[in-house]
């Protein structure tokens, strides 16, 4: 259908909507182009690297460095009287590290295979913590945070970015009215049941901490935003495509995804000849603090 003859933009829109980008740790394509995911936590990296305290000769580790952020800024940034160290379960974002941390001649660092909720390292050998956005991804938080503490000395800083419930709120209000016009209420039971599983408040997270012997210096709140031309655009947007476009499409019965998703896009299509474009806010925390007991 030609719009240019009177056919529907949007359903000119849903017919070029590019498919889900499936996250396949092993392939080695998909990791030449993971770099983009940078382009999303550099914002809470900024904000962590802003509350790291500068001392020499610290050892130092990042939790769920991905393919090599904030690992190889921390290490340059400290210099090589600190020892910094990497852990990931990720074998080719691990490769990846690597290779760059050879090209940027970064020789303070190293990367370990594993998870923060079983760490290889001695009781209370680092000074130093940091996790991107990664603490919140483990599958047990706290366990994870109780490996975090066994491992740091009395002292030791920890400090950890996590992004907050309303991430990209505007985008979950069109698809909760998308759904409930359409009657699929359990639907929105599960869309909510999502949200909440993957966005905890900055209260979970300093309680969890606070359990578990640290005690907190500050939690210091920011967001930032993505902007798109339209609902189409943000559809067919590589990183959501990789990260948050399955999830979102999970909750639906898979002969439902076709007719919701046209319909959702749509709908933001809608709101961004509204506003003049779609922005999606993305509100975070960093949380400073230091093991006590």
């Amino acid at each position: 259908m030609n719009p240019a003859n009177g056919g529907s933009l949007a359903f000119f829109h849903s017919c070029m909507r590019k498919p889900v980008v499936p996250f396949d740790a092993a392939d080695s394509t998909l990791l030449n182009v993971f770099d983009d995911l940078p382009l999303w936590s550099a914002p809470f990296g900024l904000k962590l690297l802003d509350q790291v305290k500068l001392k020499g000769r610290m050892n130092v580790l990042d939790i769920g460095f991905g393919s090599g952020f904030p690992l190889l800024e921390l290490a340059q940034r400290l210099g090589d009287s600190c020892r910094v160290f990497g852990i990931d379960p990720w074998t080719a974002g691990i490769q990846r590290a690597r290779t760059k941390a050879d090209q940027m001649q970064v020789e303070n660092v190293e990367v370990i295979e594993g998870v923060a909720e079983q760490m290889p390292f001695a009781d209370e050998f680092f000074d130093l913590i940091v996790s991107n956005n990664g603490i919140n991804n483990v599958s047990d938080q706290s366990k994870a945070v109780a490996e975090c503490a066994r491992i740091s000395k009395r002292g030791g800083q920890f400090l950890l970015t996590v992004n907050l419930p309303g991430t990209m709120r505007e985008f979950y209000n069109v698809y909760e009215e998308t759904l409930a016009s359409t009657g699929r209420l359990e639907e929105v039971r599960r869309l909510n049941e999502h949200i909440a599983a993957k966005r905890k408040p900055t209260s979970f997270m300093m309680e969890l901490l606070t359990k578990h012997g640290f005690a907190i210096v500050k939690a210091t709140e920011d967001s930032f935003t993505m902007r798109f031309l339209d609902g189409s655009a943000l559809l067919n947007h590589f990183f959501l495509r990789l990260a948050f476009v399955e999830p979102w499409q999970q909750i639906l019965a898979a002969e439902d995804v076709p007719i919701i998703f046209d319909r959702l896009e749509e709908n933001l299509n809608t709101l961004a000849r509204q506003q003049g474009e779609l922005r999606l806010t993305i509100p975070f925390v960093c949380i400073d603090s230091t093991r006590t007991y």
